[in-house]
């Protein structure tokens, strides 16, 4: 069978995309379109006294202005599927700065946006709760957390005999400010109407669940709405949910009986998205002097708005990366005027890591060991919290390939003794860990007799290499060949290289209704059809369950097909393999064939054409292994790095990176080191640059734009190495898939902060890391 599963092909999509034929949410045409604006509070606290929208009604182009008053009555719906602080409120308190007030709608963006500067509003303002602070005195323990998924309190052991044990306490505080997700591609939704149907093309991480929200929303069944989404650039879980402008463009559309565009701004991302909320993390530490940890006490709190409750769980990873018997994890909330915060690449283990991580290496720094060596004393066998075994666990083998690869045997431990000229050089490591958890996903495979396969499934490709992976494991699963151009010679096509381009959608399955991946492009036999909820349901692209989910339905259903596929043959007399047992069949490159006797073949096609059939079609649909609650799932990994600081000026370079990580069975080497180069330059930019700045009088975030909200460019980023463990794991799933997607950016501002301290001797708990933290 071919061998396709891991090889590093190159994007599916990818000539699409760099020759800019991919179209984007934003970049869809309809006839008829008309655009919308978004108008926003300028306040963050108090009440609109009045709103007048007559001279704006009248500028050039207008069709039409929808204000909370006008808008419908509106169906809250749980946090999980629909943040309702996003929902336009039918009534006039202001809890945020920039909550949408109106949508206008014009013939032209320019004109809607021209108009939504004629708008009146008066308000009757009053002082915001900004920082936390201020929103300390009112702080409080929630009972649950994450949507009731986890305690607001976790213990066991008891840390007072734990203290009692310990030669030695760290006792700190780290911090971690305010941050935004900044995808390069801003939020958008193009809405129109035909009857009762709704269709919209959404930037979205998840489109059934896009769908659902509307649904409930909007009062209508799910079946009459249809989400479509074909290219994301970039989510990062600000795209995870339902917000503001889908509905508002909906309602606009319903209202004016015409398509209605609406794009977000750069700075209405900043208000209108979520972000990952400011930290305060009280972290103790206890151990004996041979280094065994004797307890852990992690208390996390951070903000939410004034009207919903989001926590980040900053010692999510805290309970179960260390064999500790003693431990407490506890949470507590403060409210701002803000709006509510939301999932952002590895939320709780992003921050939480950072805090834990840099705590451990002060106290590896208190014993005199290695930043390794107290890591491997501690070293979890089994989830320390649960008592359950690990599905599979390859962390030690992180640390060493990781300190090979670094050359961390030639550390010299002491701090500010490593030198370059005028820079103070520093080594620093950490660890990274994210749960593996999966979801139900249907695929439906379809054979035609033309050569030509179609898989599909409402799952979303949002510029992770969606559509690469499942097509090769369907035809791993298929025994198809890979066709693609390679990048040495373009003109030619190859079977099985190690580069792919793009797939053809036959004539018969090309929706007209429908434009994206498979239009005007290279004839290729696998047509992988994502981004649809017409399609068979997939889930969230959140939480890195997107692999473990749909490559096992992927590679369920084409197995399936394939199946049906042999009996036809060997049941079929006027088959070469009519006859032939089960256990002599293979199949390659859209061929089965007798083991013993290579020479016997039947093609697909053949199979298909003989027995009348245009086409075969199999739906299968997986669920989460129930064997799999046995056990612990994590994917884990450790991060090393060398920063470099200028002793005069306190300005910090990352020199060199390496990664290491063991997260199960990697579906395509190259899209897998691409996620890992991409988690671990955002861990820098954290660690280093990002911090959102809200002026503590009036709620206004001052850096709501790309030009003083600084996130890394190309000359901030060295070279990174990844490497990953082999790891063979049977109990998440059939393919033996994990994690990936968001265990990259964890530990990186940790091992950071880490390396700064061995370079400079100071200790540096709240993020970012600047010179002025420094000097």
């Amino acid at each position: 069978m071919n061998k396709i599963i891991g090889k590093p092909l190159n994007r599916v999509e990818g000539n699409l995309k760099v020759t800019g034929k991919a179209e984007y949410t934003a970049d869809i045409p309809r006839e008829n379109l008309t655009y919308g604006a978004i108008l926003r509070s300028a306040i963050a606290k108090g009440q609109v006294t009045t709103i007048d929208t007559t001279p704006a009604l009248a500028a050039p182009g207008v069709v039409d202005i929808i204000t909370y008053e006008q808008t419908p009555d509106l169906i809250k719906i749980p946090f999980f599927s629909q943040q309702p602080d996003q929902q336009p409120e039918k009534h006039d308190i202001i809890h945020y700065d920039g909550q949408p007030l109106a949508i206008i709608v014009a013939e032209t963006l320019e004109q809607a946006e021209y108009a939504a500067t004629l708008v009146n509003i008066t308000y009757e303002a009053a002082t915001p709760t900004v920082t936390i602070a201020q929103a300390l005195p009112e702080v409080f323990e929630p009972e649950s957390i994450f949507f009731g998924i986890m305690p607001g309190r976790i213990t066991r052991g008891d840390i007072a005999a734990g203290k009692a044990q310990a030669d030695i306490l760290i006792e700190q505080v780290y911090t971690t400010p305010t941050e935004h997700h900044n995808p390069l591609e801003t939020s958008a939704t193009i809405a129109f109407w035909e009857g009762d149907n709704l269709t919209v093309y959404e930037t979205t991480q998840g489109i059934s669940g896009t769908q659902k929200s509307l649904a409930k929303v909007l009062n209508l069944p799910p079946e009459n709405i249809r989400v479509i989404s074909k290219y994301l650039g970039g989510g990062f879980g600000c795209k995870a949910l339902l917000r503001s402008h889908t509905i508002l463009a909906a309602i606009a559309s319903r209202q004016v009986q015409r398509p209605v565009k609406v794009v977000l701004t750069r700075s209405q991302m900043y208000t209108n998205c979520g972000y990952r909320s400011e930290t305060h993390q009280q972290l103790t530490l206890g151990a004996t002097k041979q280094g065994q940890f004797t307890l852990i006490k992690h208390i996390g709190t951070s903000l939410t708005s004034m009207f919903e409750e989001f926590v980040e769980p900053v010692g999510a990873a805290t309970t179960m990366m260390y064999a500790c018997p003693n431990l407490e994890v506890k949470y507590r909330l403060g409210r701002i005027n803000a709006g509510t915060p939301t999932f952002m690449r590895a939320p709780g283990e992003a921050p939480g890591m950072f805090a834990l991580e840099s705590a451990i290496d002060e106290l590896a720094y208190a014993l005199n060991l290695d930043p390794i060596e107290i890591r491997l004393r501690n070293h979890a066998d089994i989830d320390p919290h649960t008592g359950l075994p690990w599905s599979s666990k390859s962390l030690k083998q992180c640390y060493q390939k990781g300190a090979e690869i670094f050359g961390w045997s030639k550390r010299h431990p002491t701090p500010r003794t490593m030198r370059d000229g005028n820079f103070l050089i520093g080594w620093g490591m950490a660890s990274a860990t994210f749960p593996t958890n999966s979801m139900t996903a249907t695929v439906k495979v379809e054979l035609f007799a033309t050569g030509e396969v179609s898989v599909q499934t409402g799952t979303q490709d949002i510029g992770t290499g969606t559509y690469t992976v499942m097509t090769q494991v369907a035809a791993e699963a298929l025994g198809l060949a890979y066709y693609s151009q390679t990048e040495e010679n373009p003109s030619s096509t190859n079977v099985e290289t190690l580069h792919a381009t793009s797939l053809h959608i036959p004539p018969s399955l090309v929706d007209k209704g429908v434009r994206g991946l498979g239009e005007d492009i290279t004839k290729q036999p696998i047509n992988f059809r994502l981004g649809d909820s017409n399609l068979p349901t997939a889930p969230i692209t959140g939480n890195s369950i997107t692999v473990a989910s749909v490559s096992p339905a992927v590679h369920q259903a084409a197995t399936a097909a394939r199946e049906r596929l042999i009996q036809m043959a060997i049941a079929d007399s006027n088959s070469p393999l009519y006859g032939c047992k089960l256990e002599d069949i293979s199949v390659e490159s859209g061929q089965i064939f007798s083991k013993s006797q290579p020479s016997q073949r039947d093609s697909y096609t053949e199979i298909l054409q003989r027995h009348g059939l245009e086409s075969l079609e199999v739906t299968e649909t997986t669920a989460p292994n129930p064997d799999s609650k046995q056990y612990a799932k994590h994917s884990f990994g450790a991060v090393f790095v060398e920063v470099a600081v200028d002793e005069l000026l306190g300005e910090i370079k990352v020199r060199r990176c390496v990664g290491v990580y063991s997260a199960g069975r990697i579906l395509n080497i190259k899209t897998a080191k691409s996620q890992v180069i991409g988690g671990i330059t955002w861990g820098i930019g954290m660690a280093l640059m990002e911090k959102t700045v809200i002026d503590a009088h009036t709620g206004r975030i001052i850096n709501a734009n790309l030009s003083d909200y600084l996130i890394p460019v190309h000359a901030d980023i060295p070279n990174i190495e990844v490497e990953f463990i082999a790891e063979h794991d049977p109990h998440v799933n059939t393919l033996g898939t994990k994690s990936l997607g968001e265990l990259p950016i964890v530990g990186v501002a940790g091992a950071i902060a880490n390396a700064v301290y061995h370079a400079t001797g100071k200790r540096i708990r709240h993020l970012p890391i600047t010179p002025d933290k420094l000097l």
